[in-house]
C-alpha cells in the first residue's frame, strides 16, 4: 500500500509540474521563430510616419538595419522593447541614417501614421542622437502587409478582443543591406557589444573598425541564446598569432642591436 501511495503521489507531482509548465491558452502559439538568412519581401508597402507610402526595400538604403515589431498603443511590453533598444544604442557610435537604419513596424492594422509620428518624436527626443531621424522609420500598414512580414520573420502573435490587446513575444531582428535576416536578439535588453558586432557582420565588414573585425574573429553568434559568445579555438589562434608577432618583433630588435654593436 505504501508503494502504491508513493507512486500516486509522484504521479500527482508530475502532473502538477506539467500543468505549471503548460502555457495559458491565450499564449499558445505566441513566439518568435528564428528564420536566419530568409529574404524579406522587399516589395511590401507600408505608410511612414508622414503618411507616405513606402516600400520596405527602399528603407534599407544599402545599409544593415534593425527591424522591430511592436504596436504603438501597447500598454507595457512594446514600450520596454523600444526603451531597451535605445539603451543599447546609446554606447554605440553608429548613427541611424549613417551606418545603419531602424525600421519599426506596428502589427496593429488599425494604428495610423499620426500615432507613428508621435512615437517617433518621443523616441528621437529620448535617444537624443543628432540626425537619427533620417534613418529611423516608424511604419503602419494593412493587415495583408503585416501578415506577410510577420510570417516571414517568424513573429507569431494573437489578438484578444476582450482586452483589445495583443499577446506577443519580444525580439529585434538585424537585417543585411539586401534584406536578409542576419540575427535575432530576444527580450527587452540587448548587449551593446553584440548589437554592434551584428551590424558590422551584417554589413560584411563595410562598417566598423579593425577592432570590430578582431572581435568577430574571436566571437560567434549563438542562435539558441540570441547573442555572441567567445569562440575558444579562435581566441587560441589569435593568441598564438600575437605571440608569434611578439617573438618575431623581439628577434628583429635584438638583431638590429647586434648589428649596431658590431658597427
Amino acid at each position: 500500500m505504501k508503494v502504491i501511495f508513493i507512486l500516486v503521489l509522484c504521479a500527482s507531482f508530475a502532473c502538477s509540474a506539467f500543468a505549471v509548465q503548460k502555457l495559458p491558452a491565450d499564449l499558445e502559439g505566441v513566439d518568435v521563430e528564428q528564420r536566419l538568412n530568409t529574404q524579406l519581401p522587399l516589395d511590401l508597402r507600408f505608410q511612414n510616419e508622414s503618411g507616405e507610402e513606402v516600400q520596405l526595400g527602399d528603407l534599407l538604403e544599402g545599409k544593415p538595419a534593425i527591424l522591430n515589431l511592436v504596436y504603438y498603443e501597447c500598454p507595457m511590453l512594446c514600450t520596454q522593447v523600444l526603451n531597451g533598444l535605445i539603451t543599447s544604442l546609446r554606447p554605440i557610435t553608429f548613427t541611424p541614417g549613417n551606418e545603419f537604419n531602424i525600421i519599426t513596424v506596428s502589427f496593429n492594422p488599425k494604428e495610423t501614421p499620426a500615432l507613428a509620428a508621435k512615437k517617433k518624436e518621443s523616441y528621437l527626443k529620448d535617444y537624443a542622437r543628432e540626425g537619427a531621424g533620417r534613418g529611423w522609420f516608424f511604419l503602419t500598414g494593412t493587415q495583408e502587409s503585416i501578415t506577410k512580414l510577420t510570417q516571414t520573420v517568424g513573429f507569431r502573435y494573437k489578438y484578444d478582443p476582450t482586452t483589445n490587446q495583443y499577446a506577443h513575444s519580444t525580439a529585434i531582428i538585424v537585417l543585411t543591406p539586401e534584406g536578409k535576416i542576419a540575427r535575432y536578439f530576444y527580450g527587452i535588453e540587448y548587449p551593446s557589444k553584440d548589437l554592434r558586432l551584428s551590424l558590422v557582420e551584417a554589413s560584411q565588414n563595410k562598417i566598423g573598425t579593425v577592432a570590430d573585425k578582431v572581435l568577430l574573429f574571436c566571437f560567434h553568434y549563438d542562435p539558441s541564446q540570441g547573442r555572441y559568445s567567445a569562440t575558444v579555438i579562435n581566441i587560441i589562434r589569435a593568441g598564438g598569432i600575437l605571440t608569434i608577432l611578439l617573438i618575431g618583433g623581439f628577434i628583429l630588435i635584438m638583431r638590429r642591436r647586434e648589428a649596431t654593436n658590431h658597427v
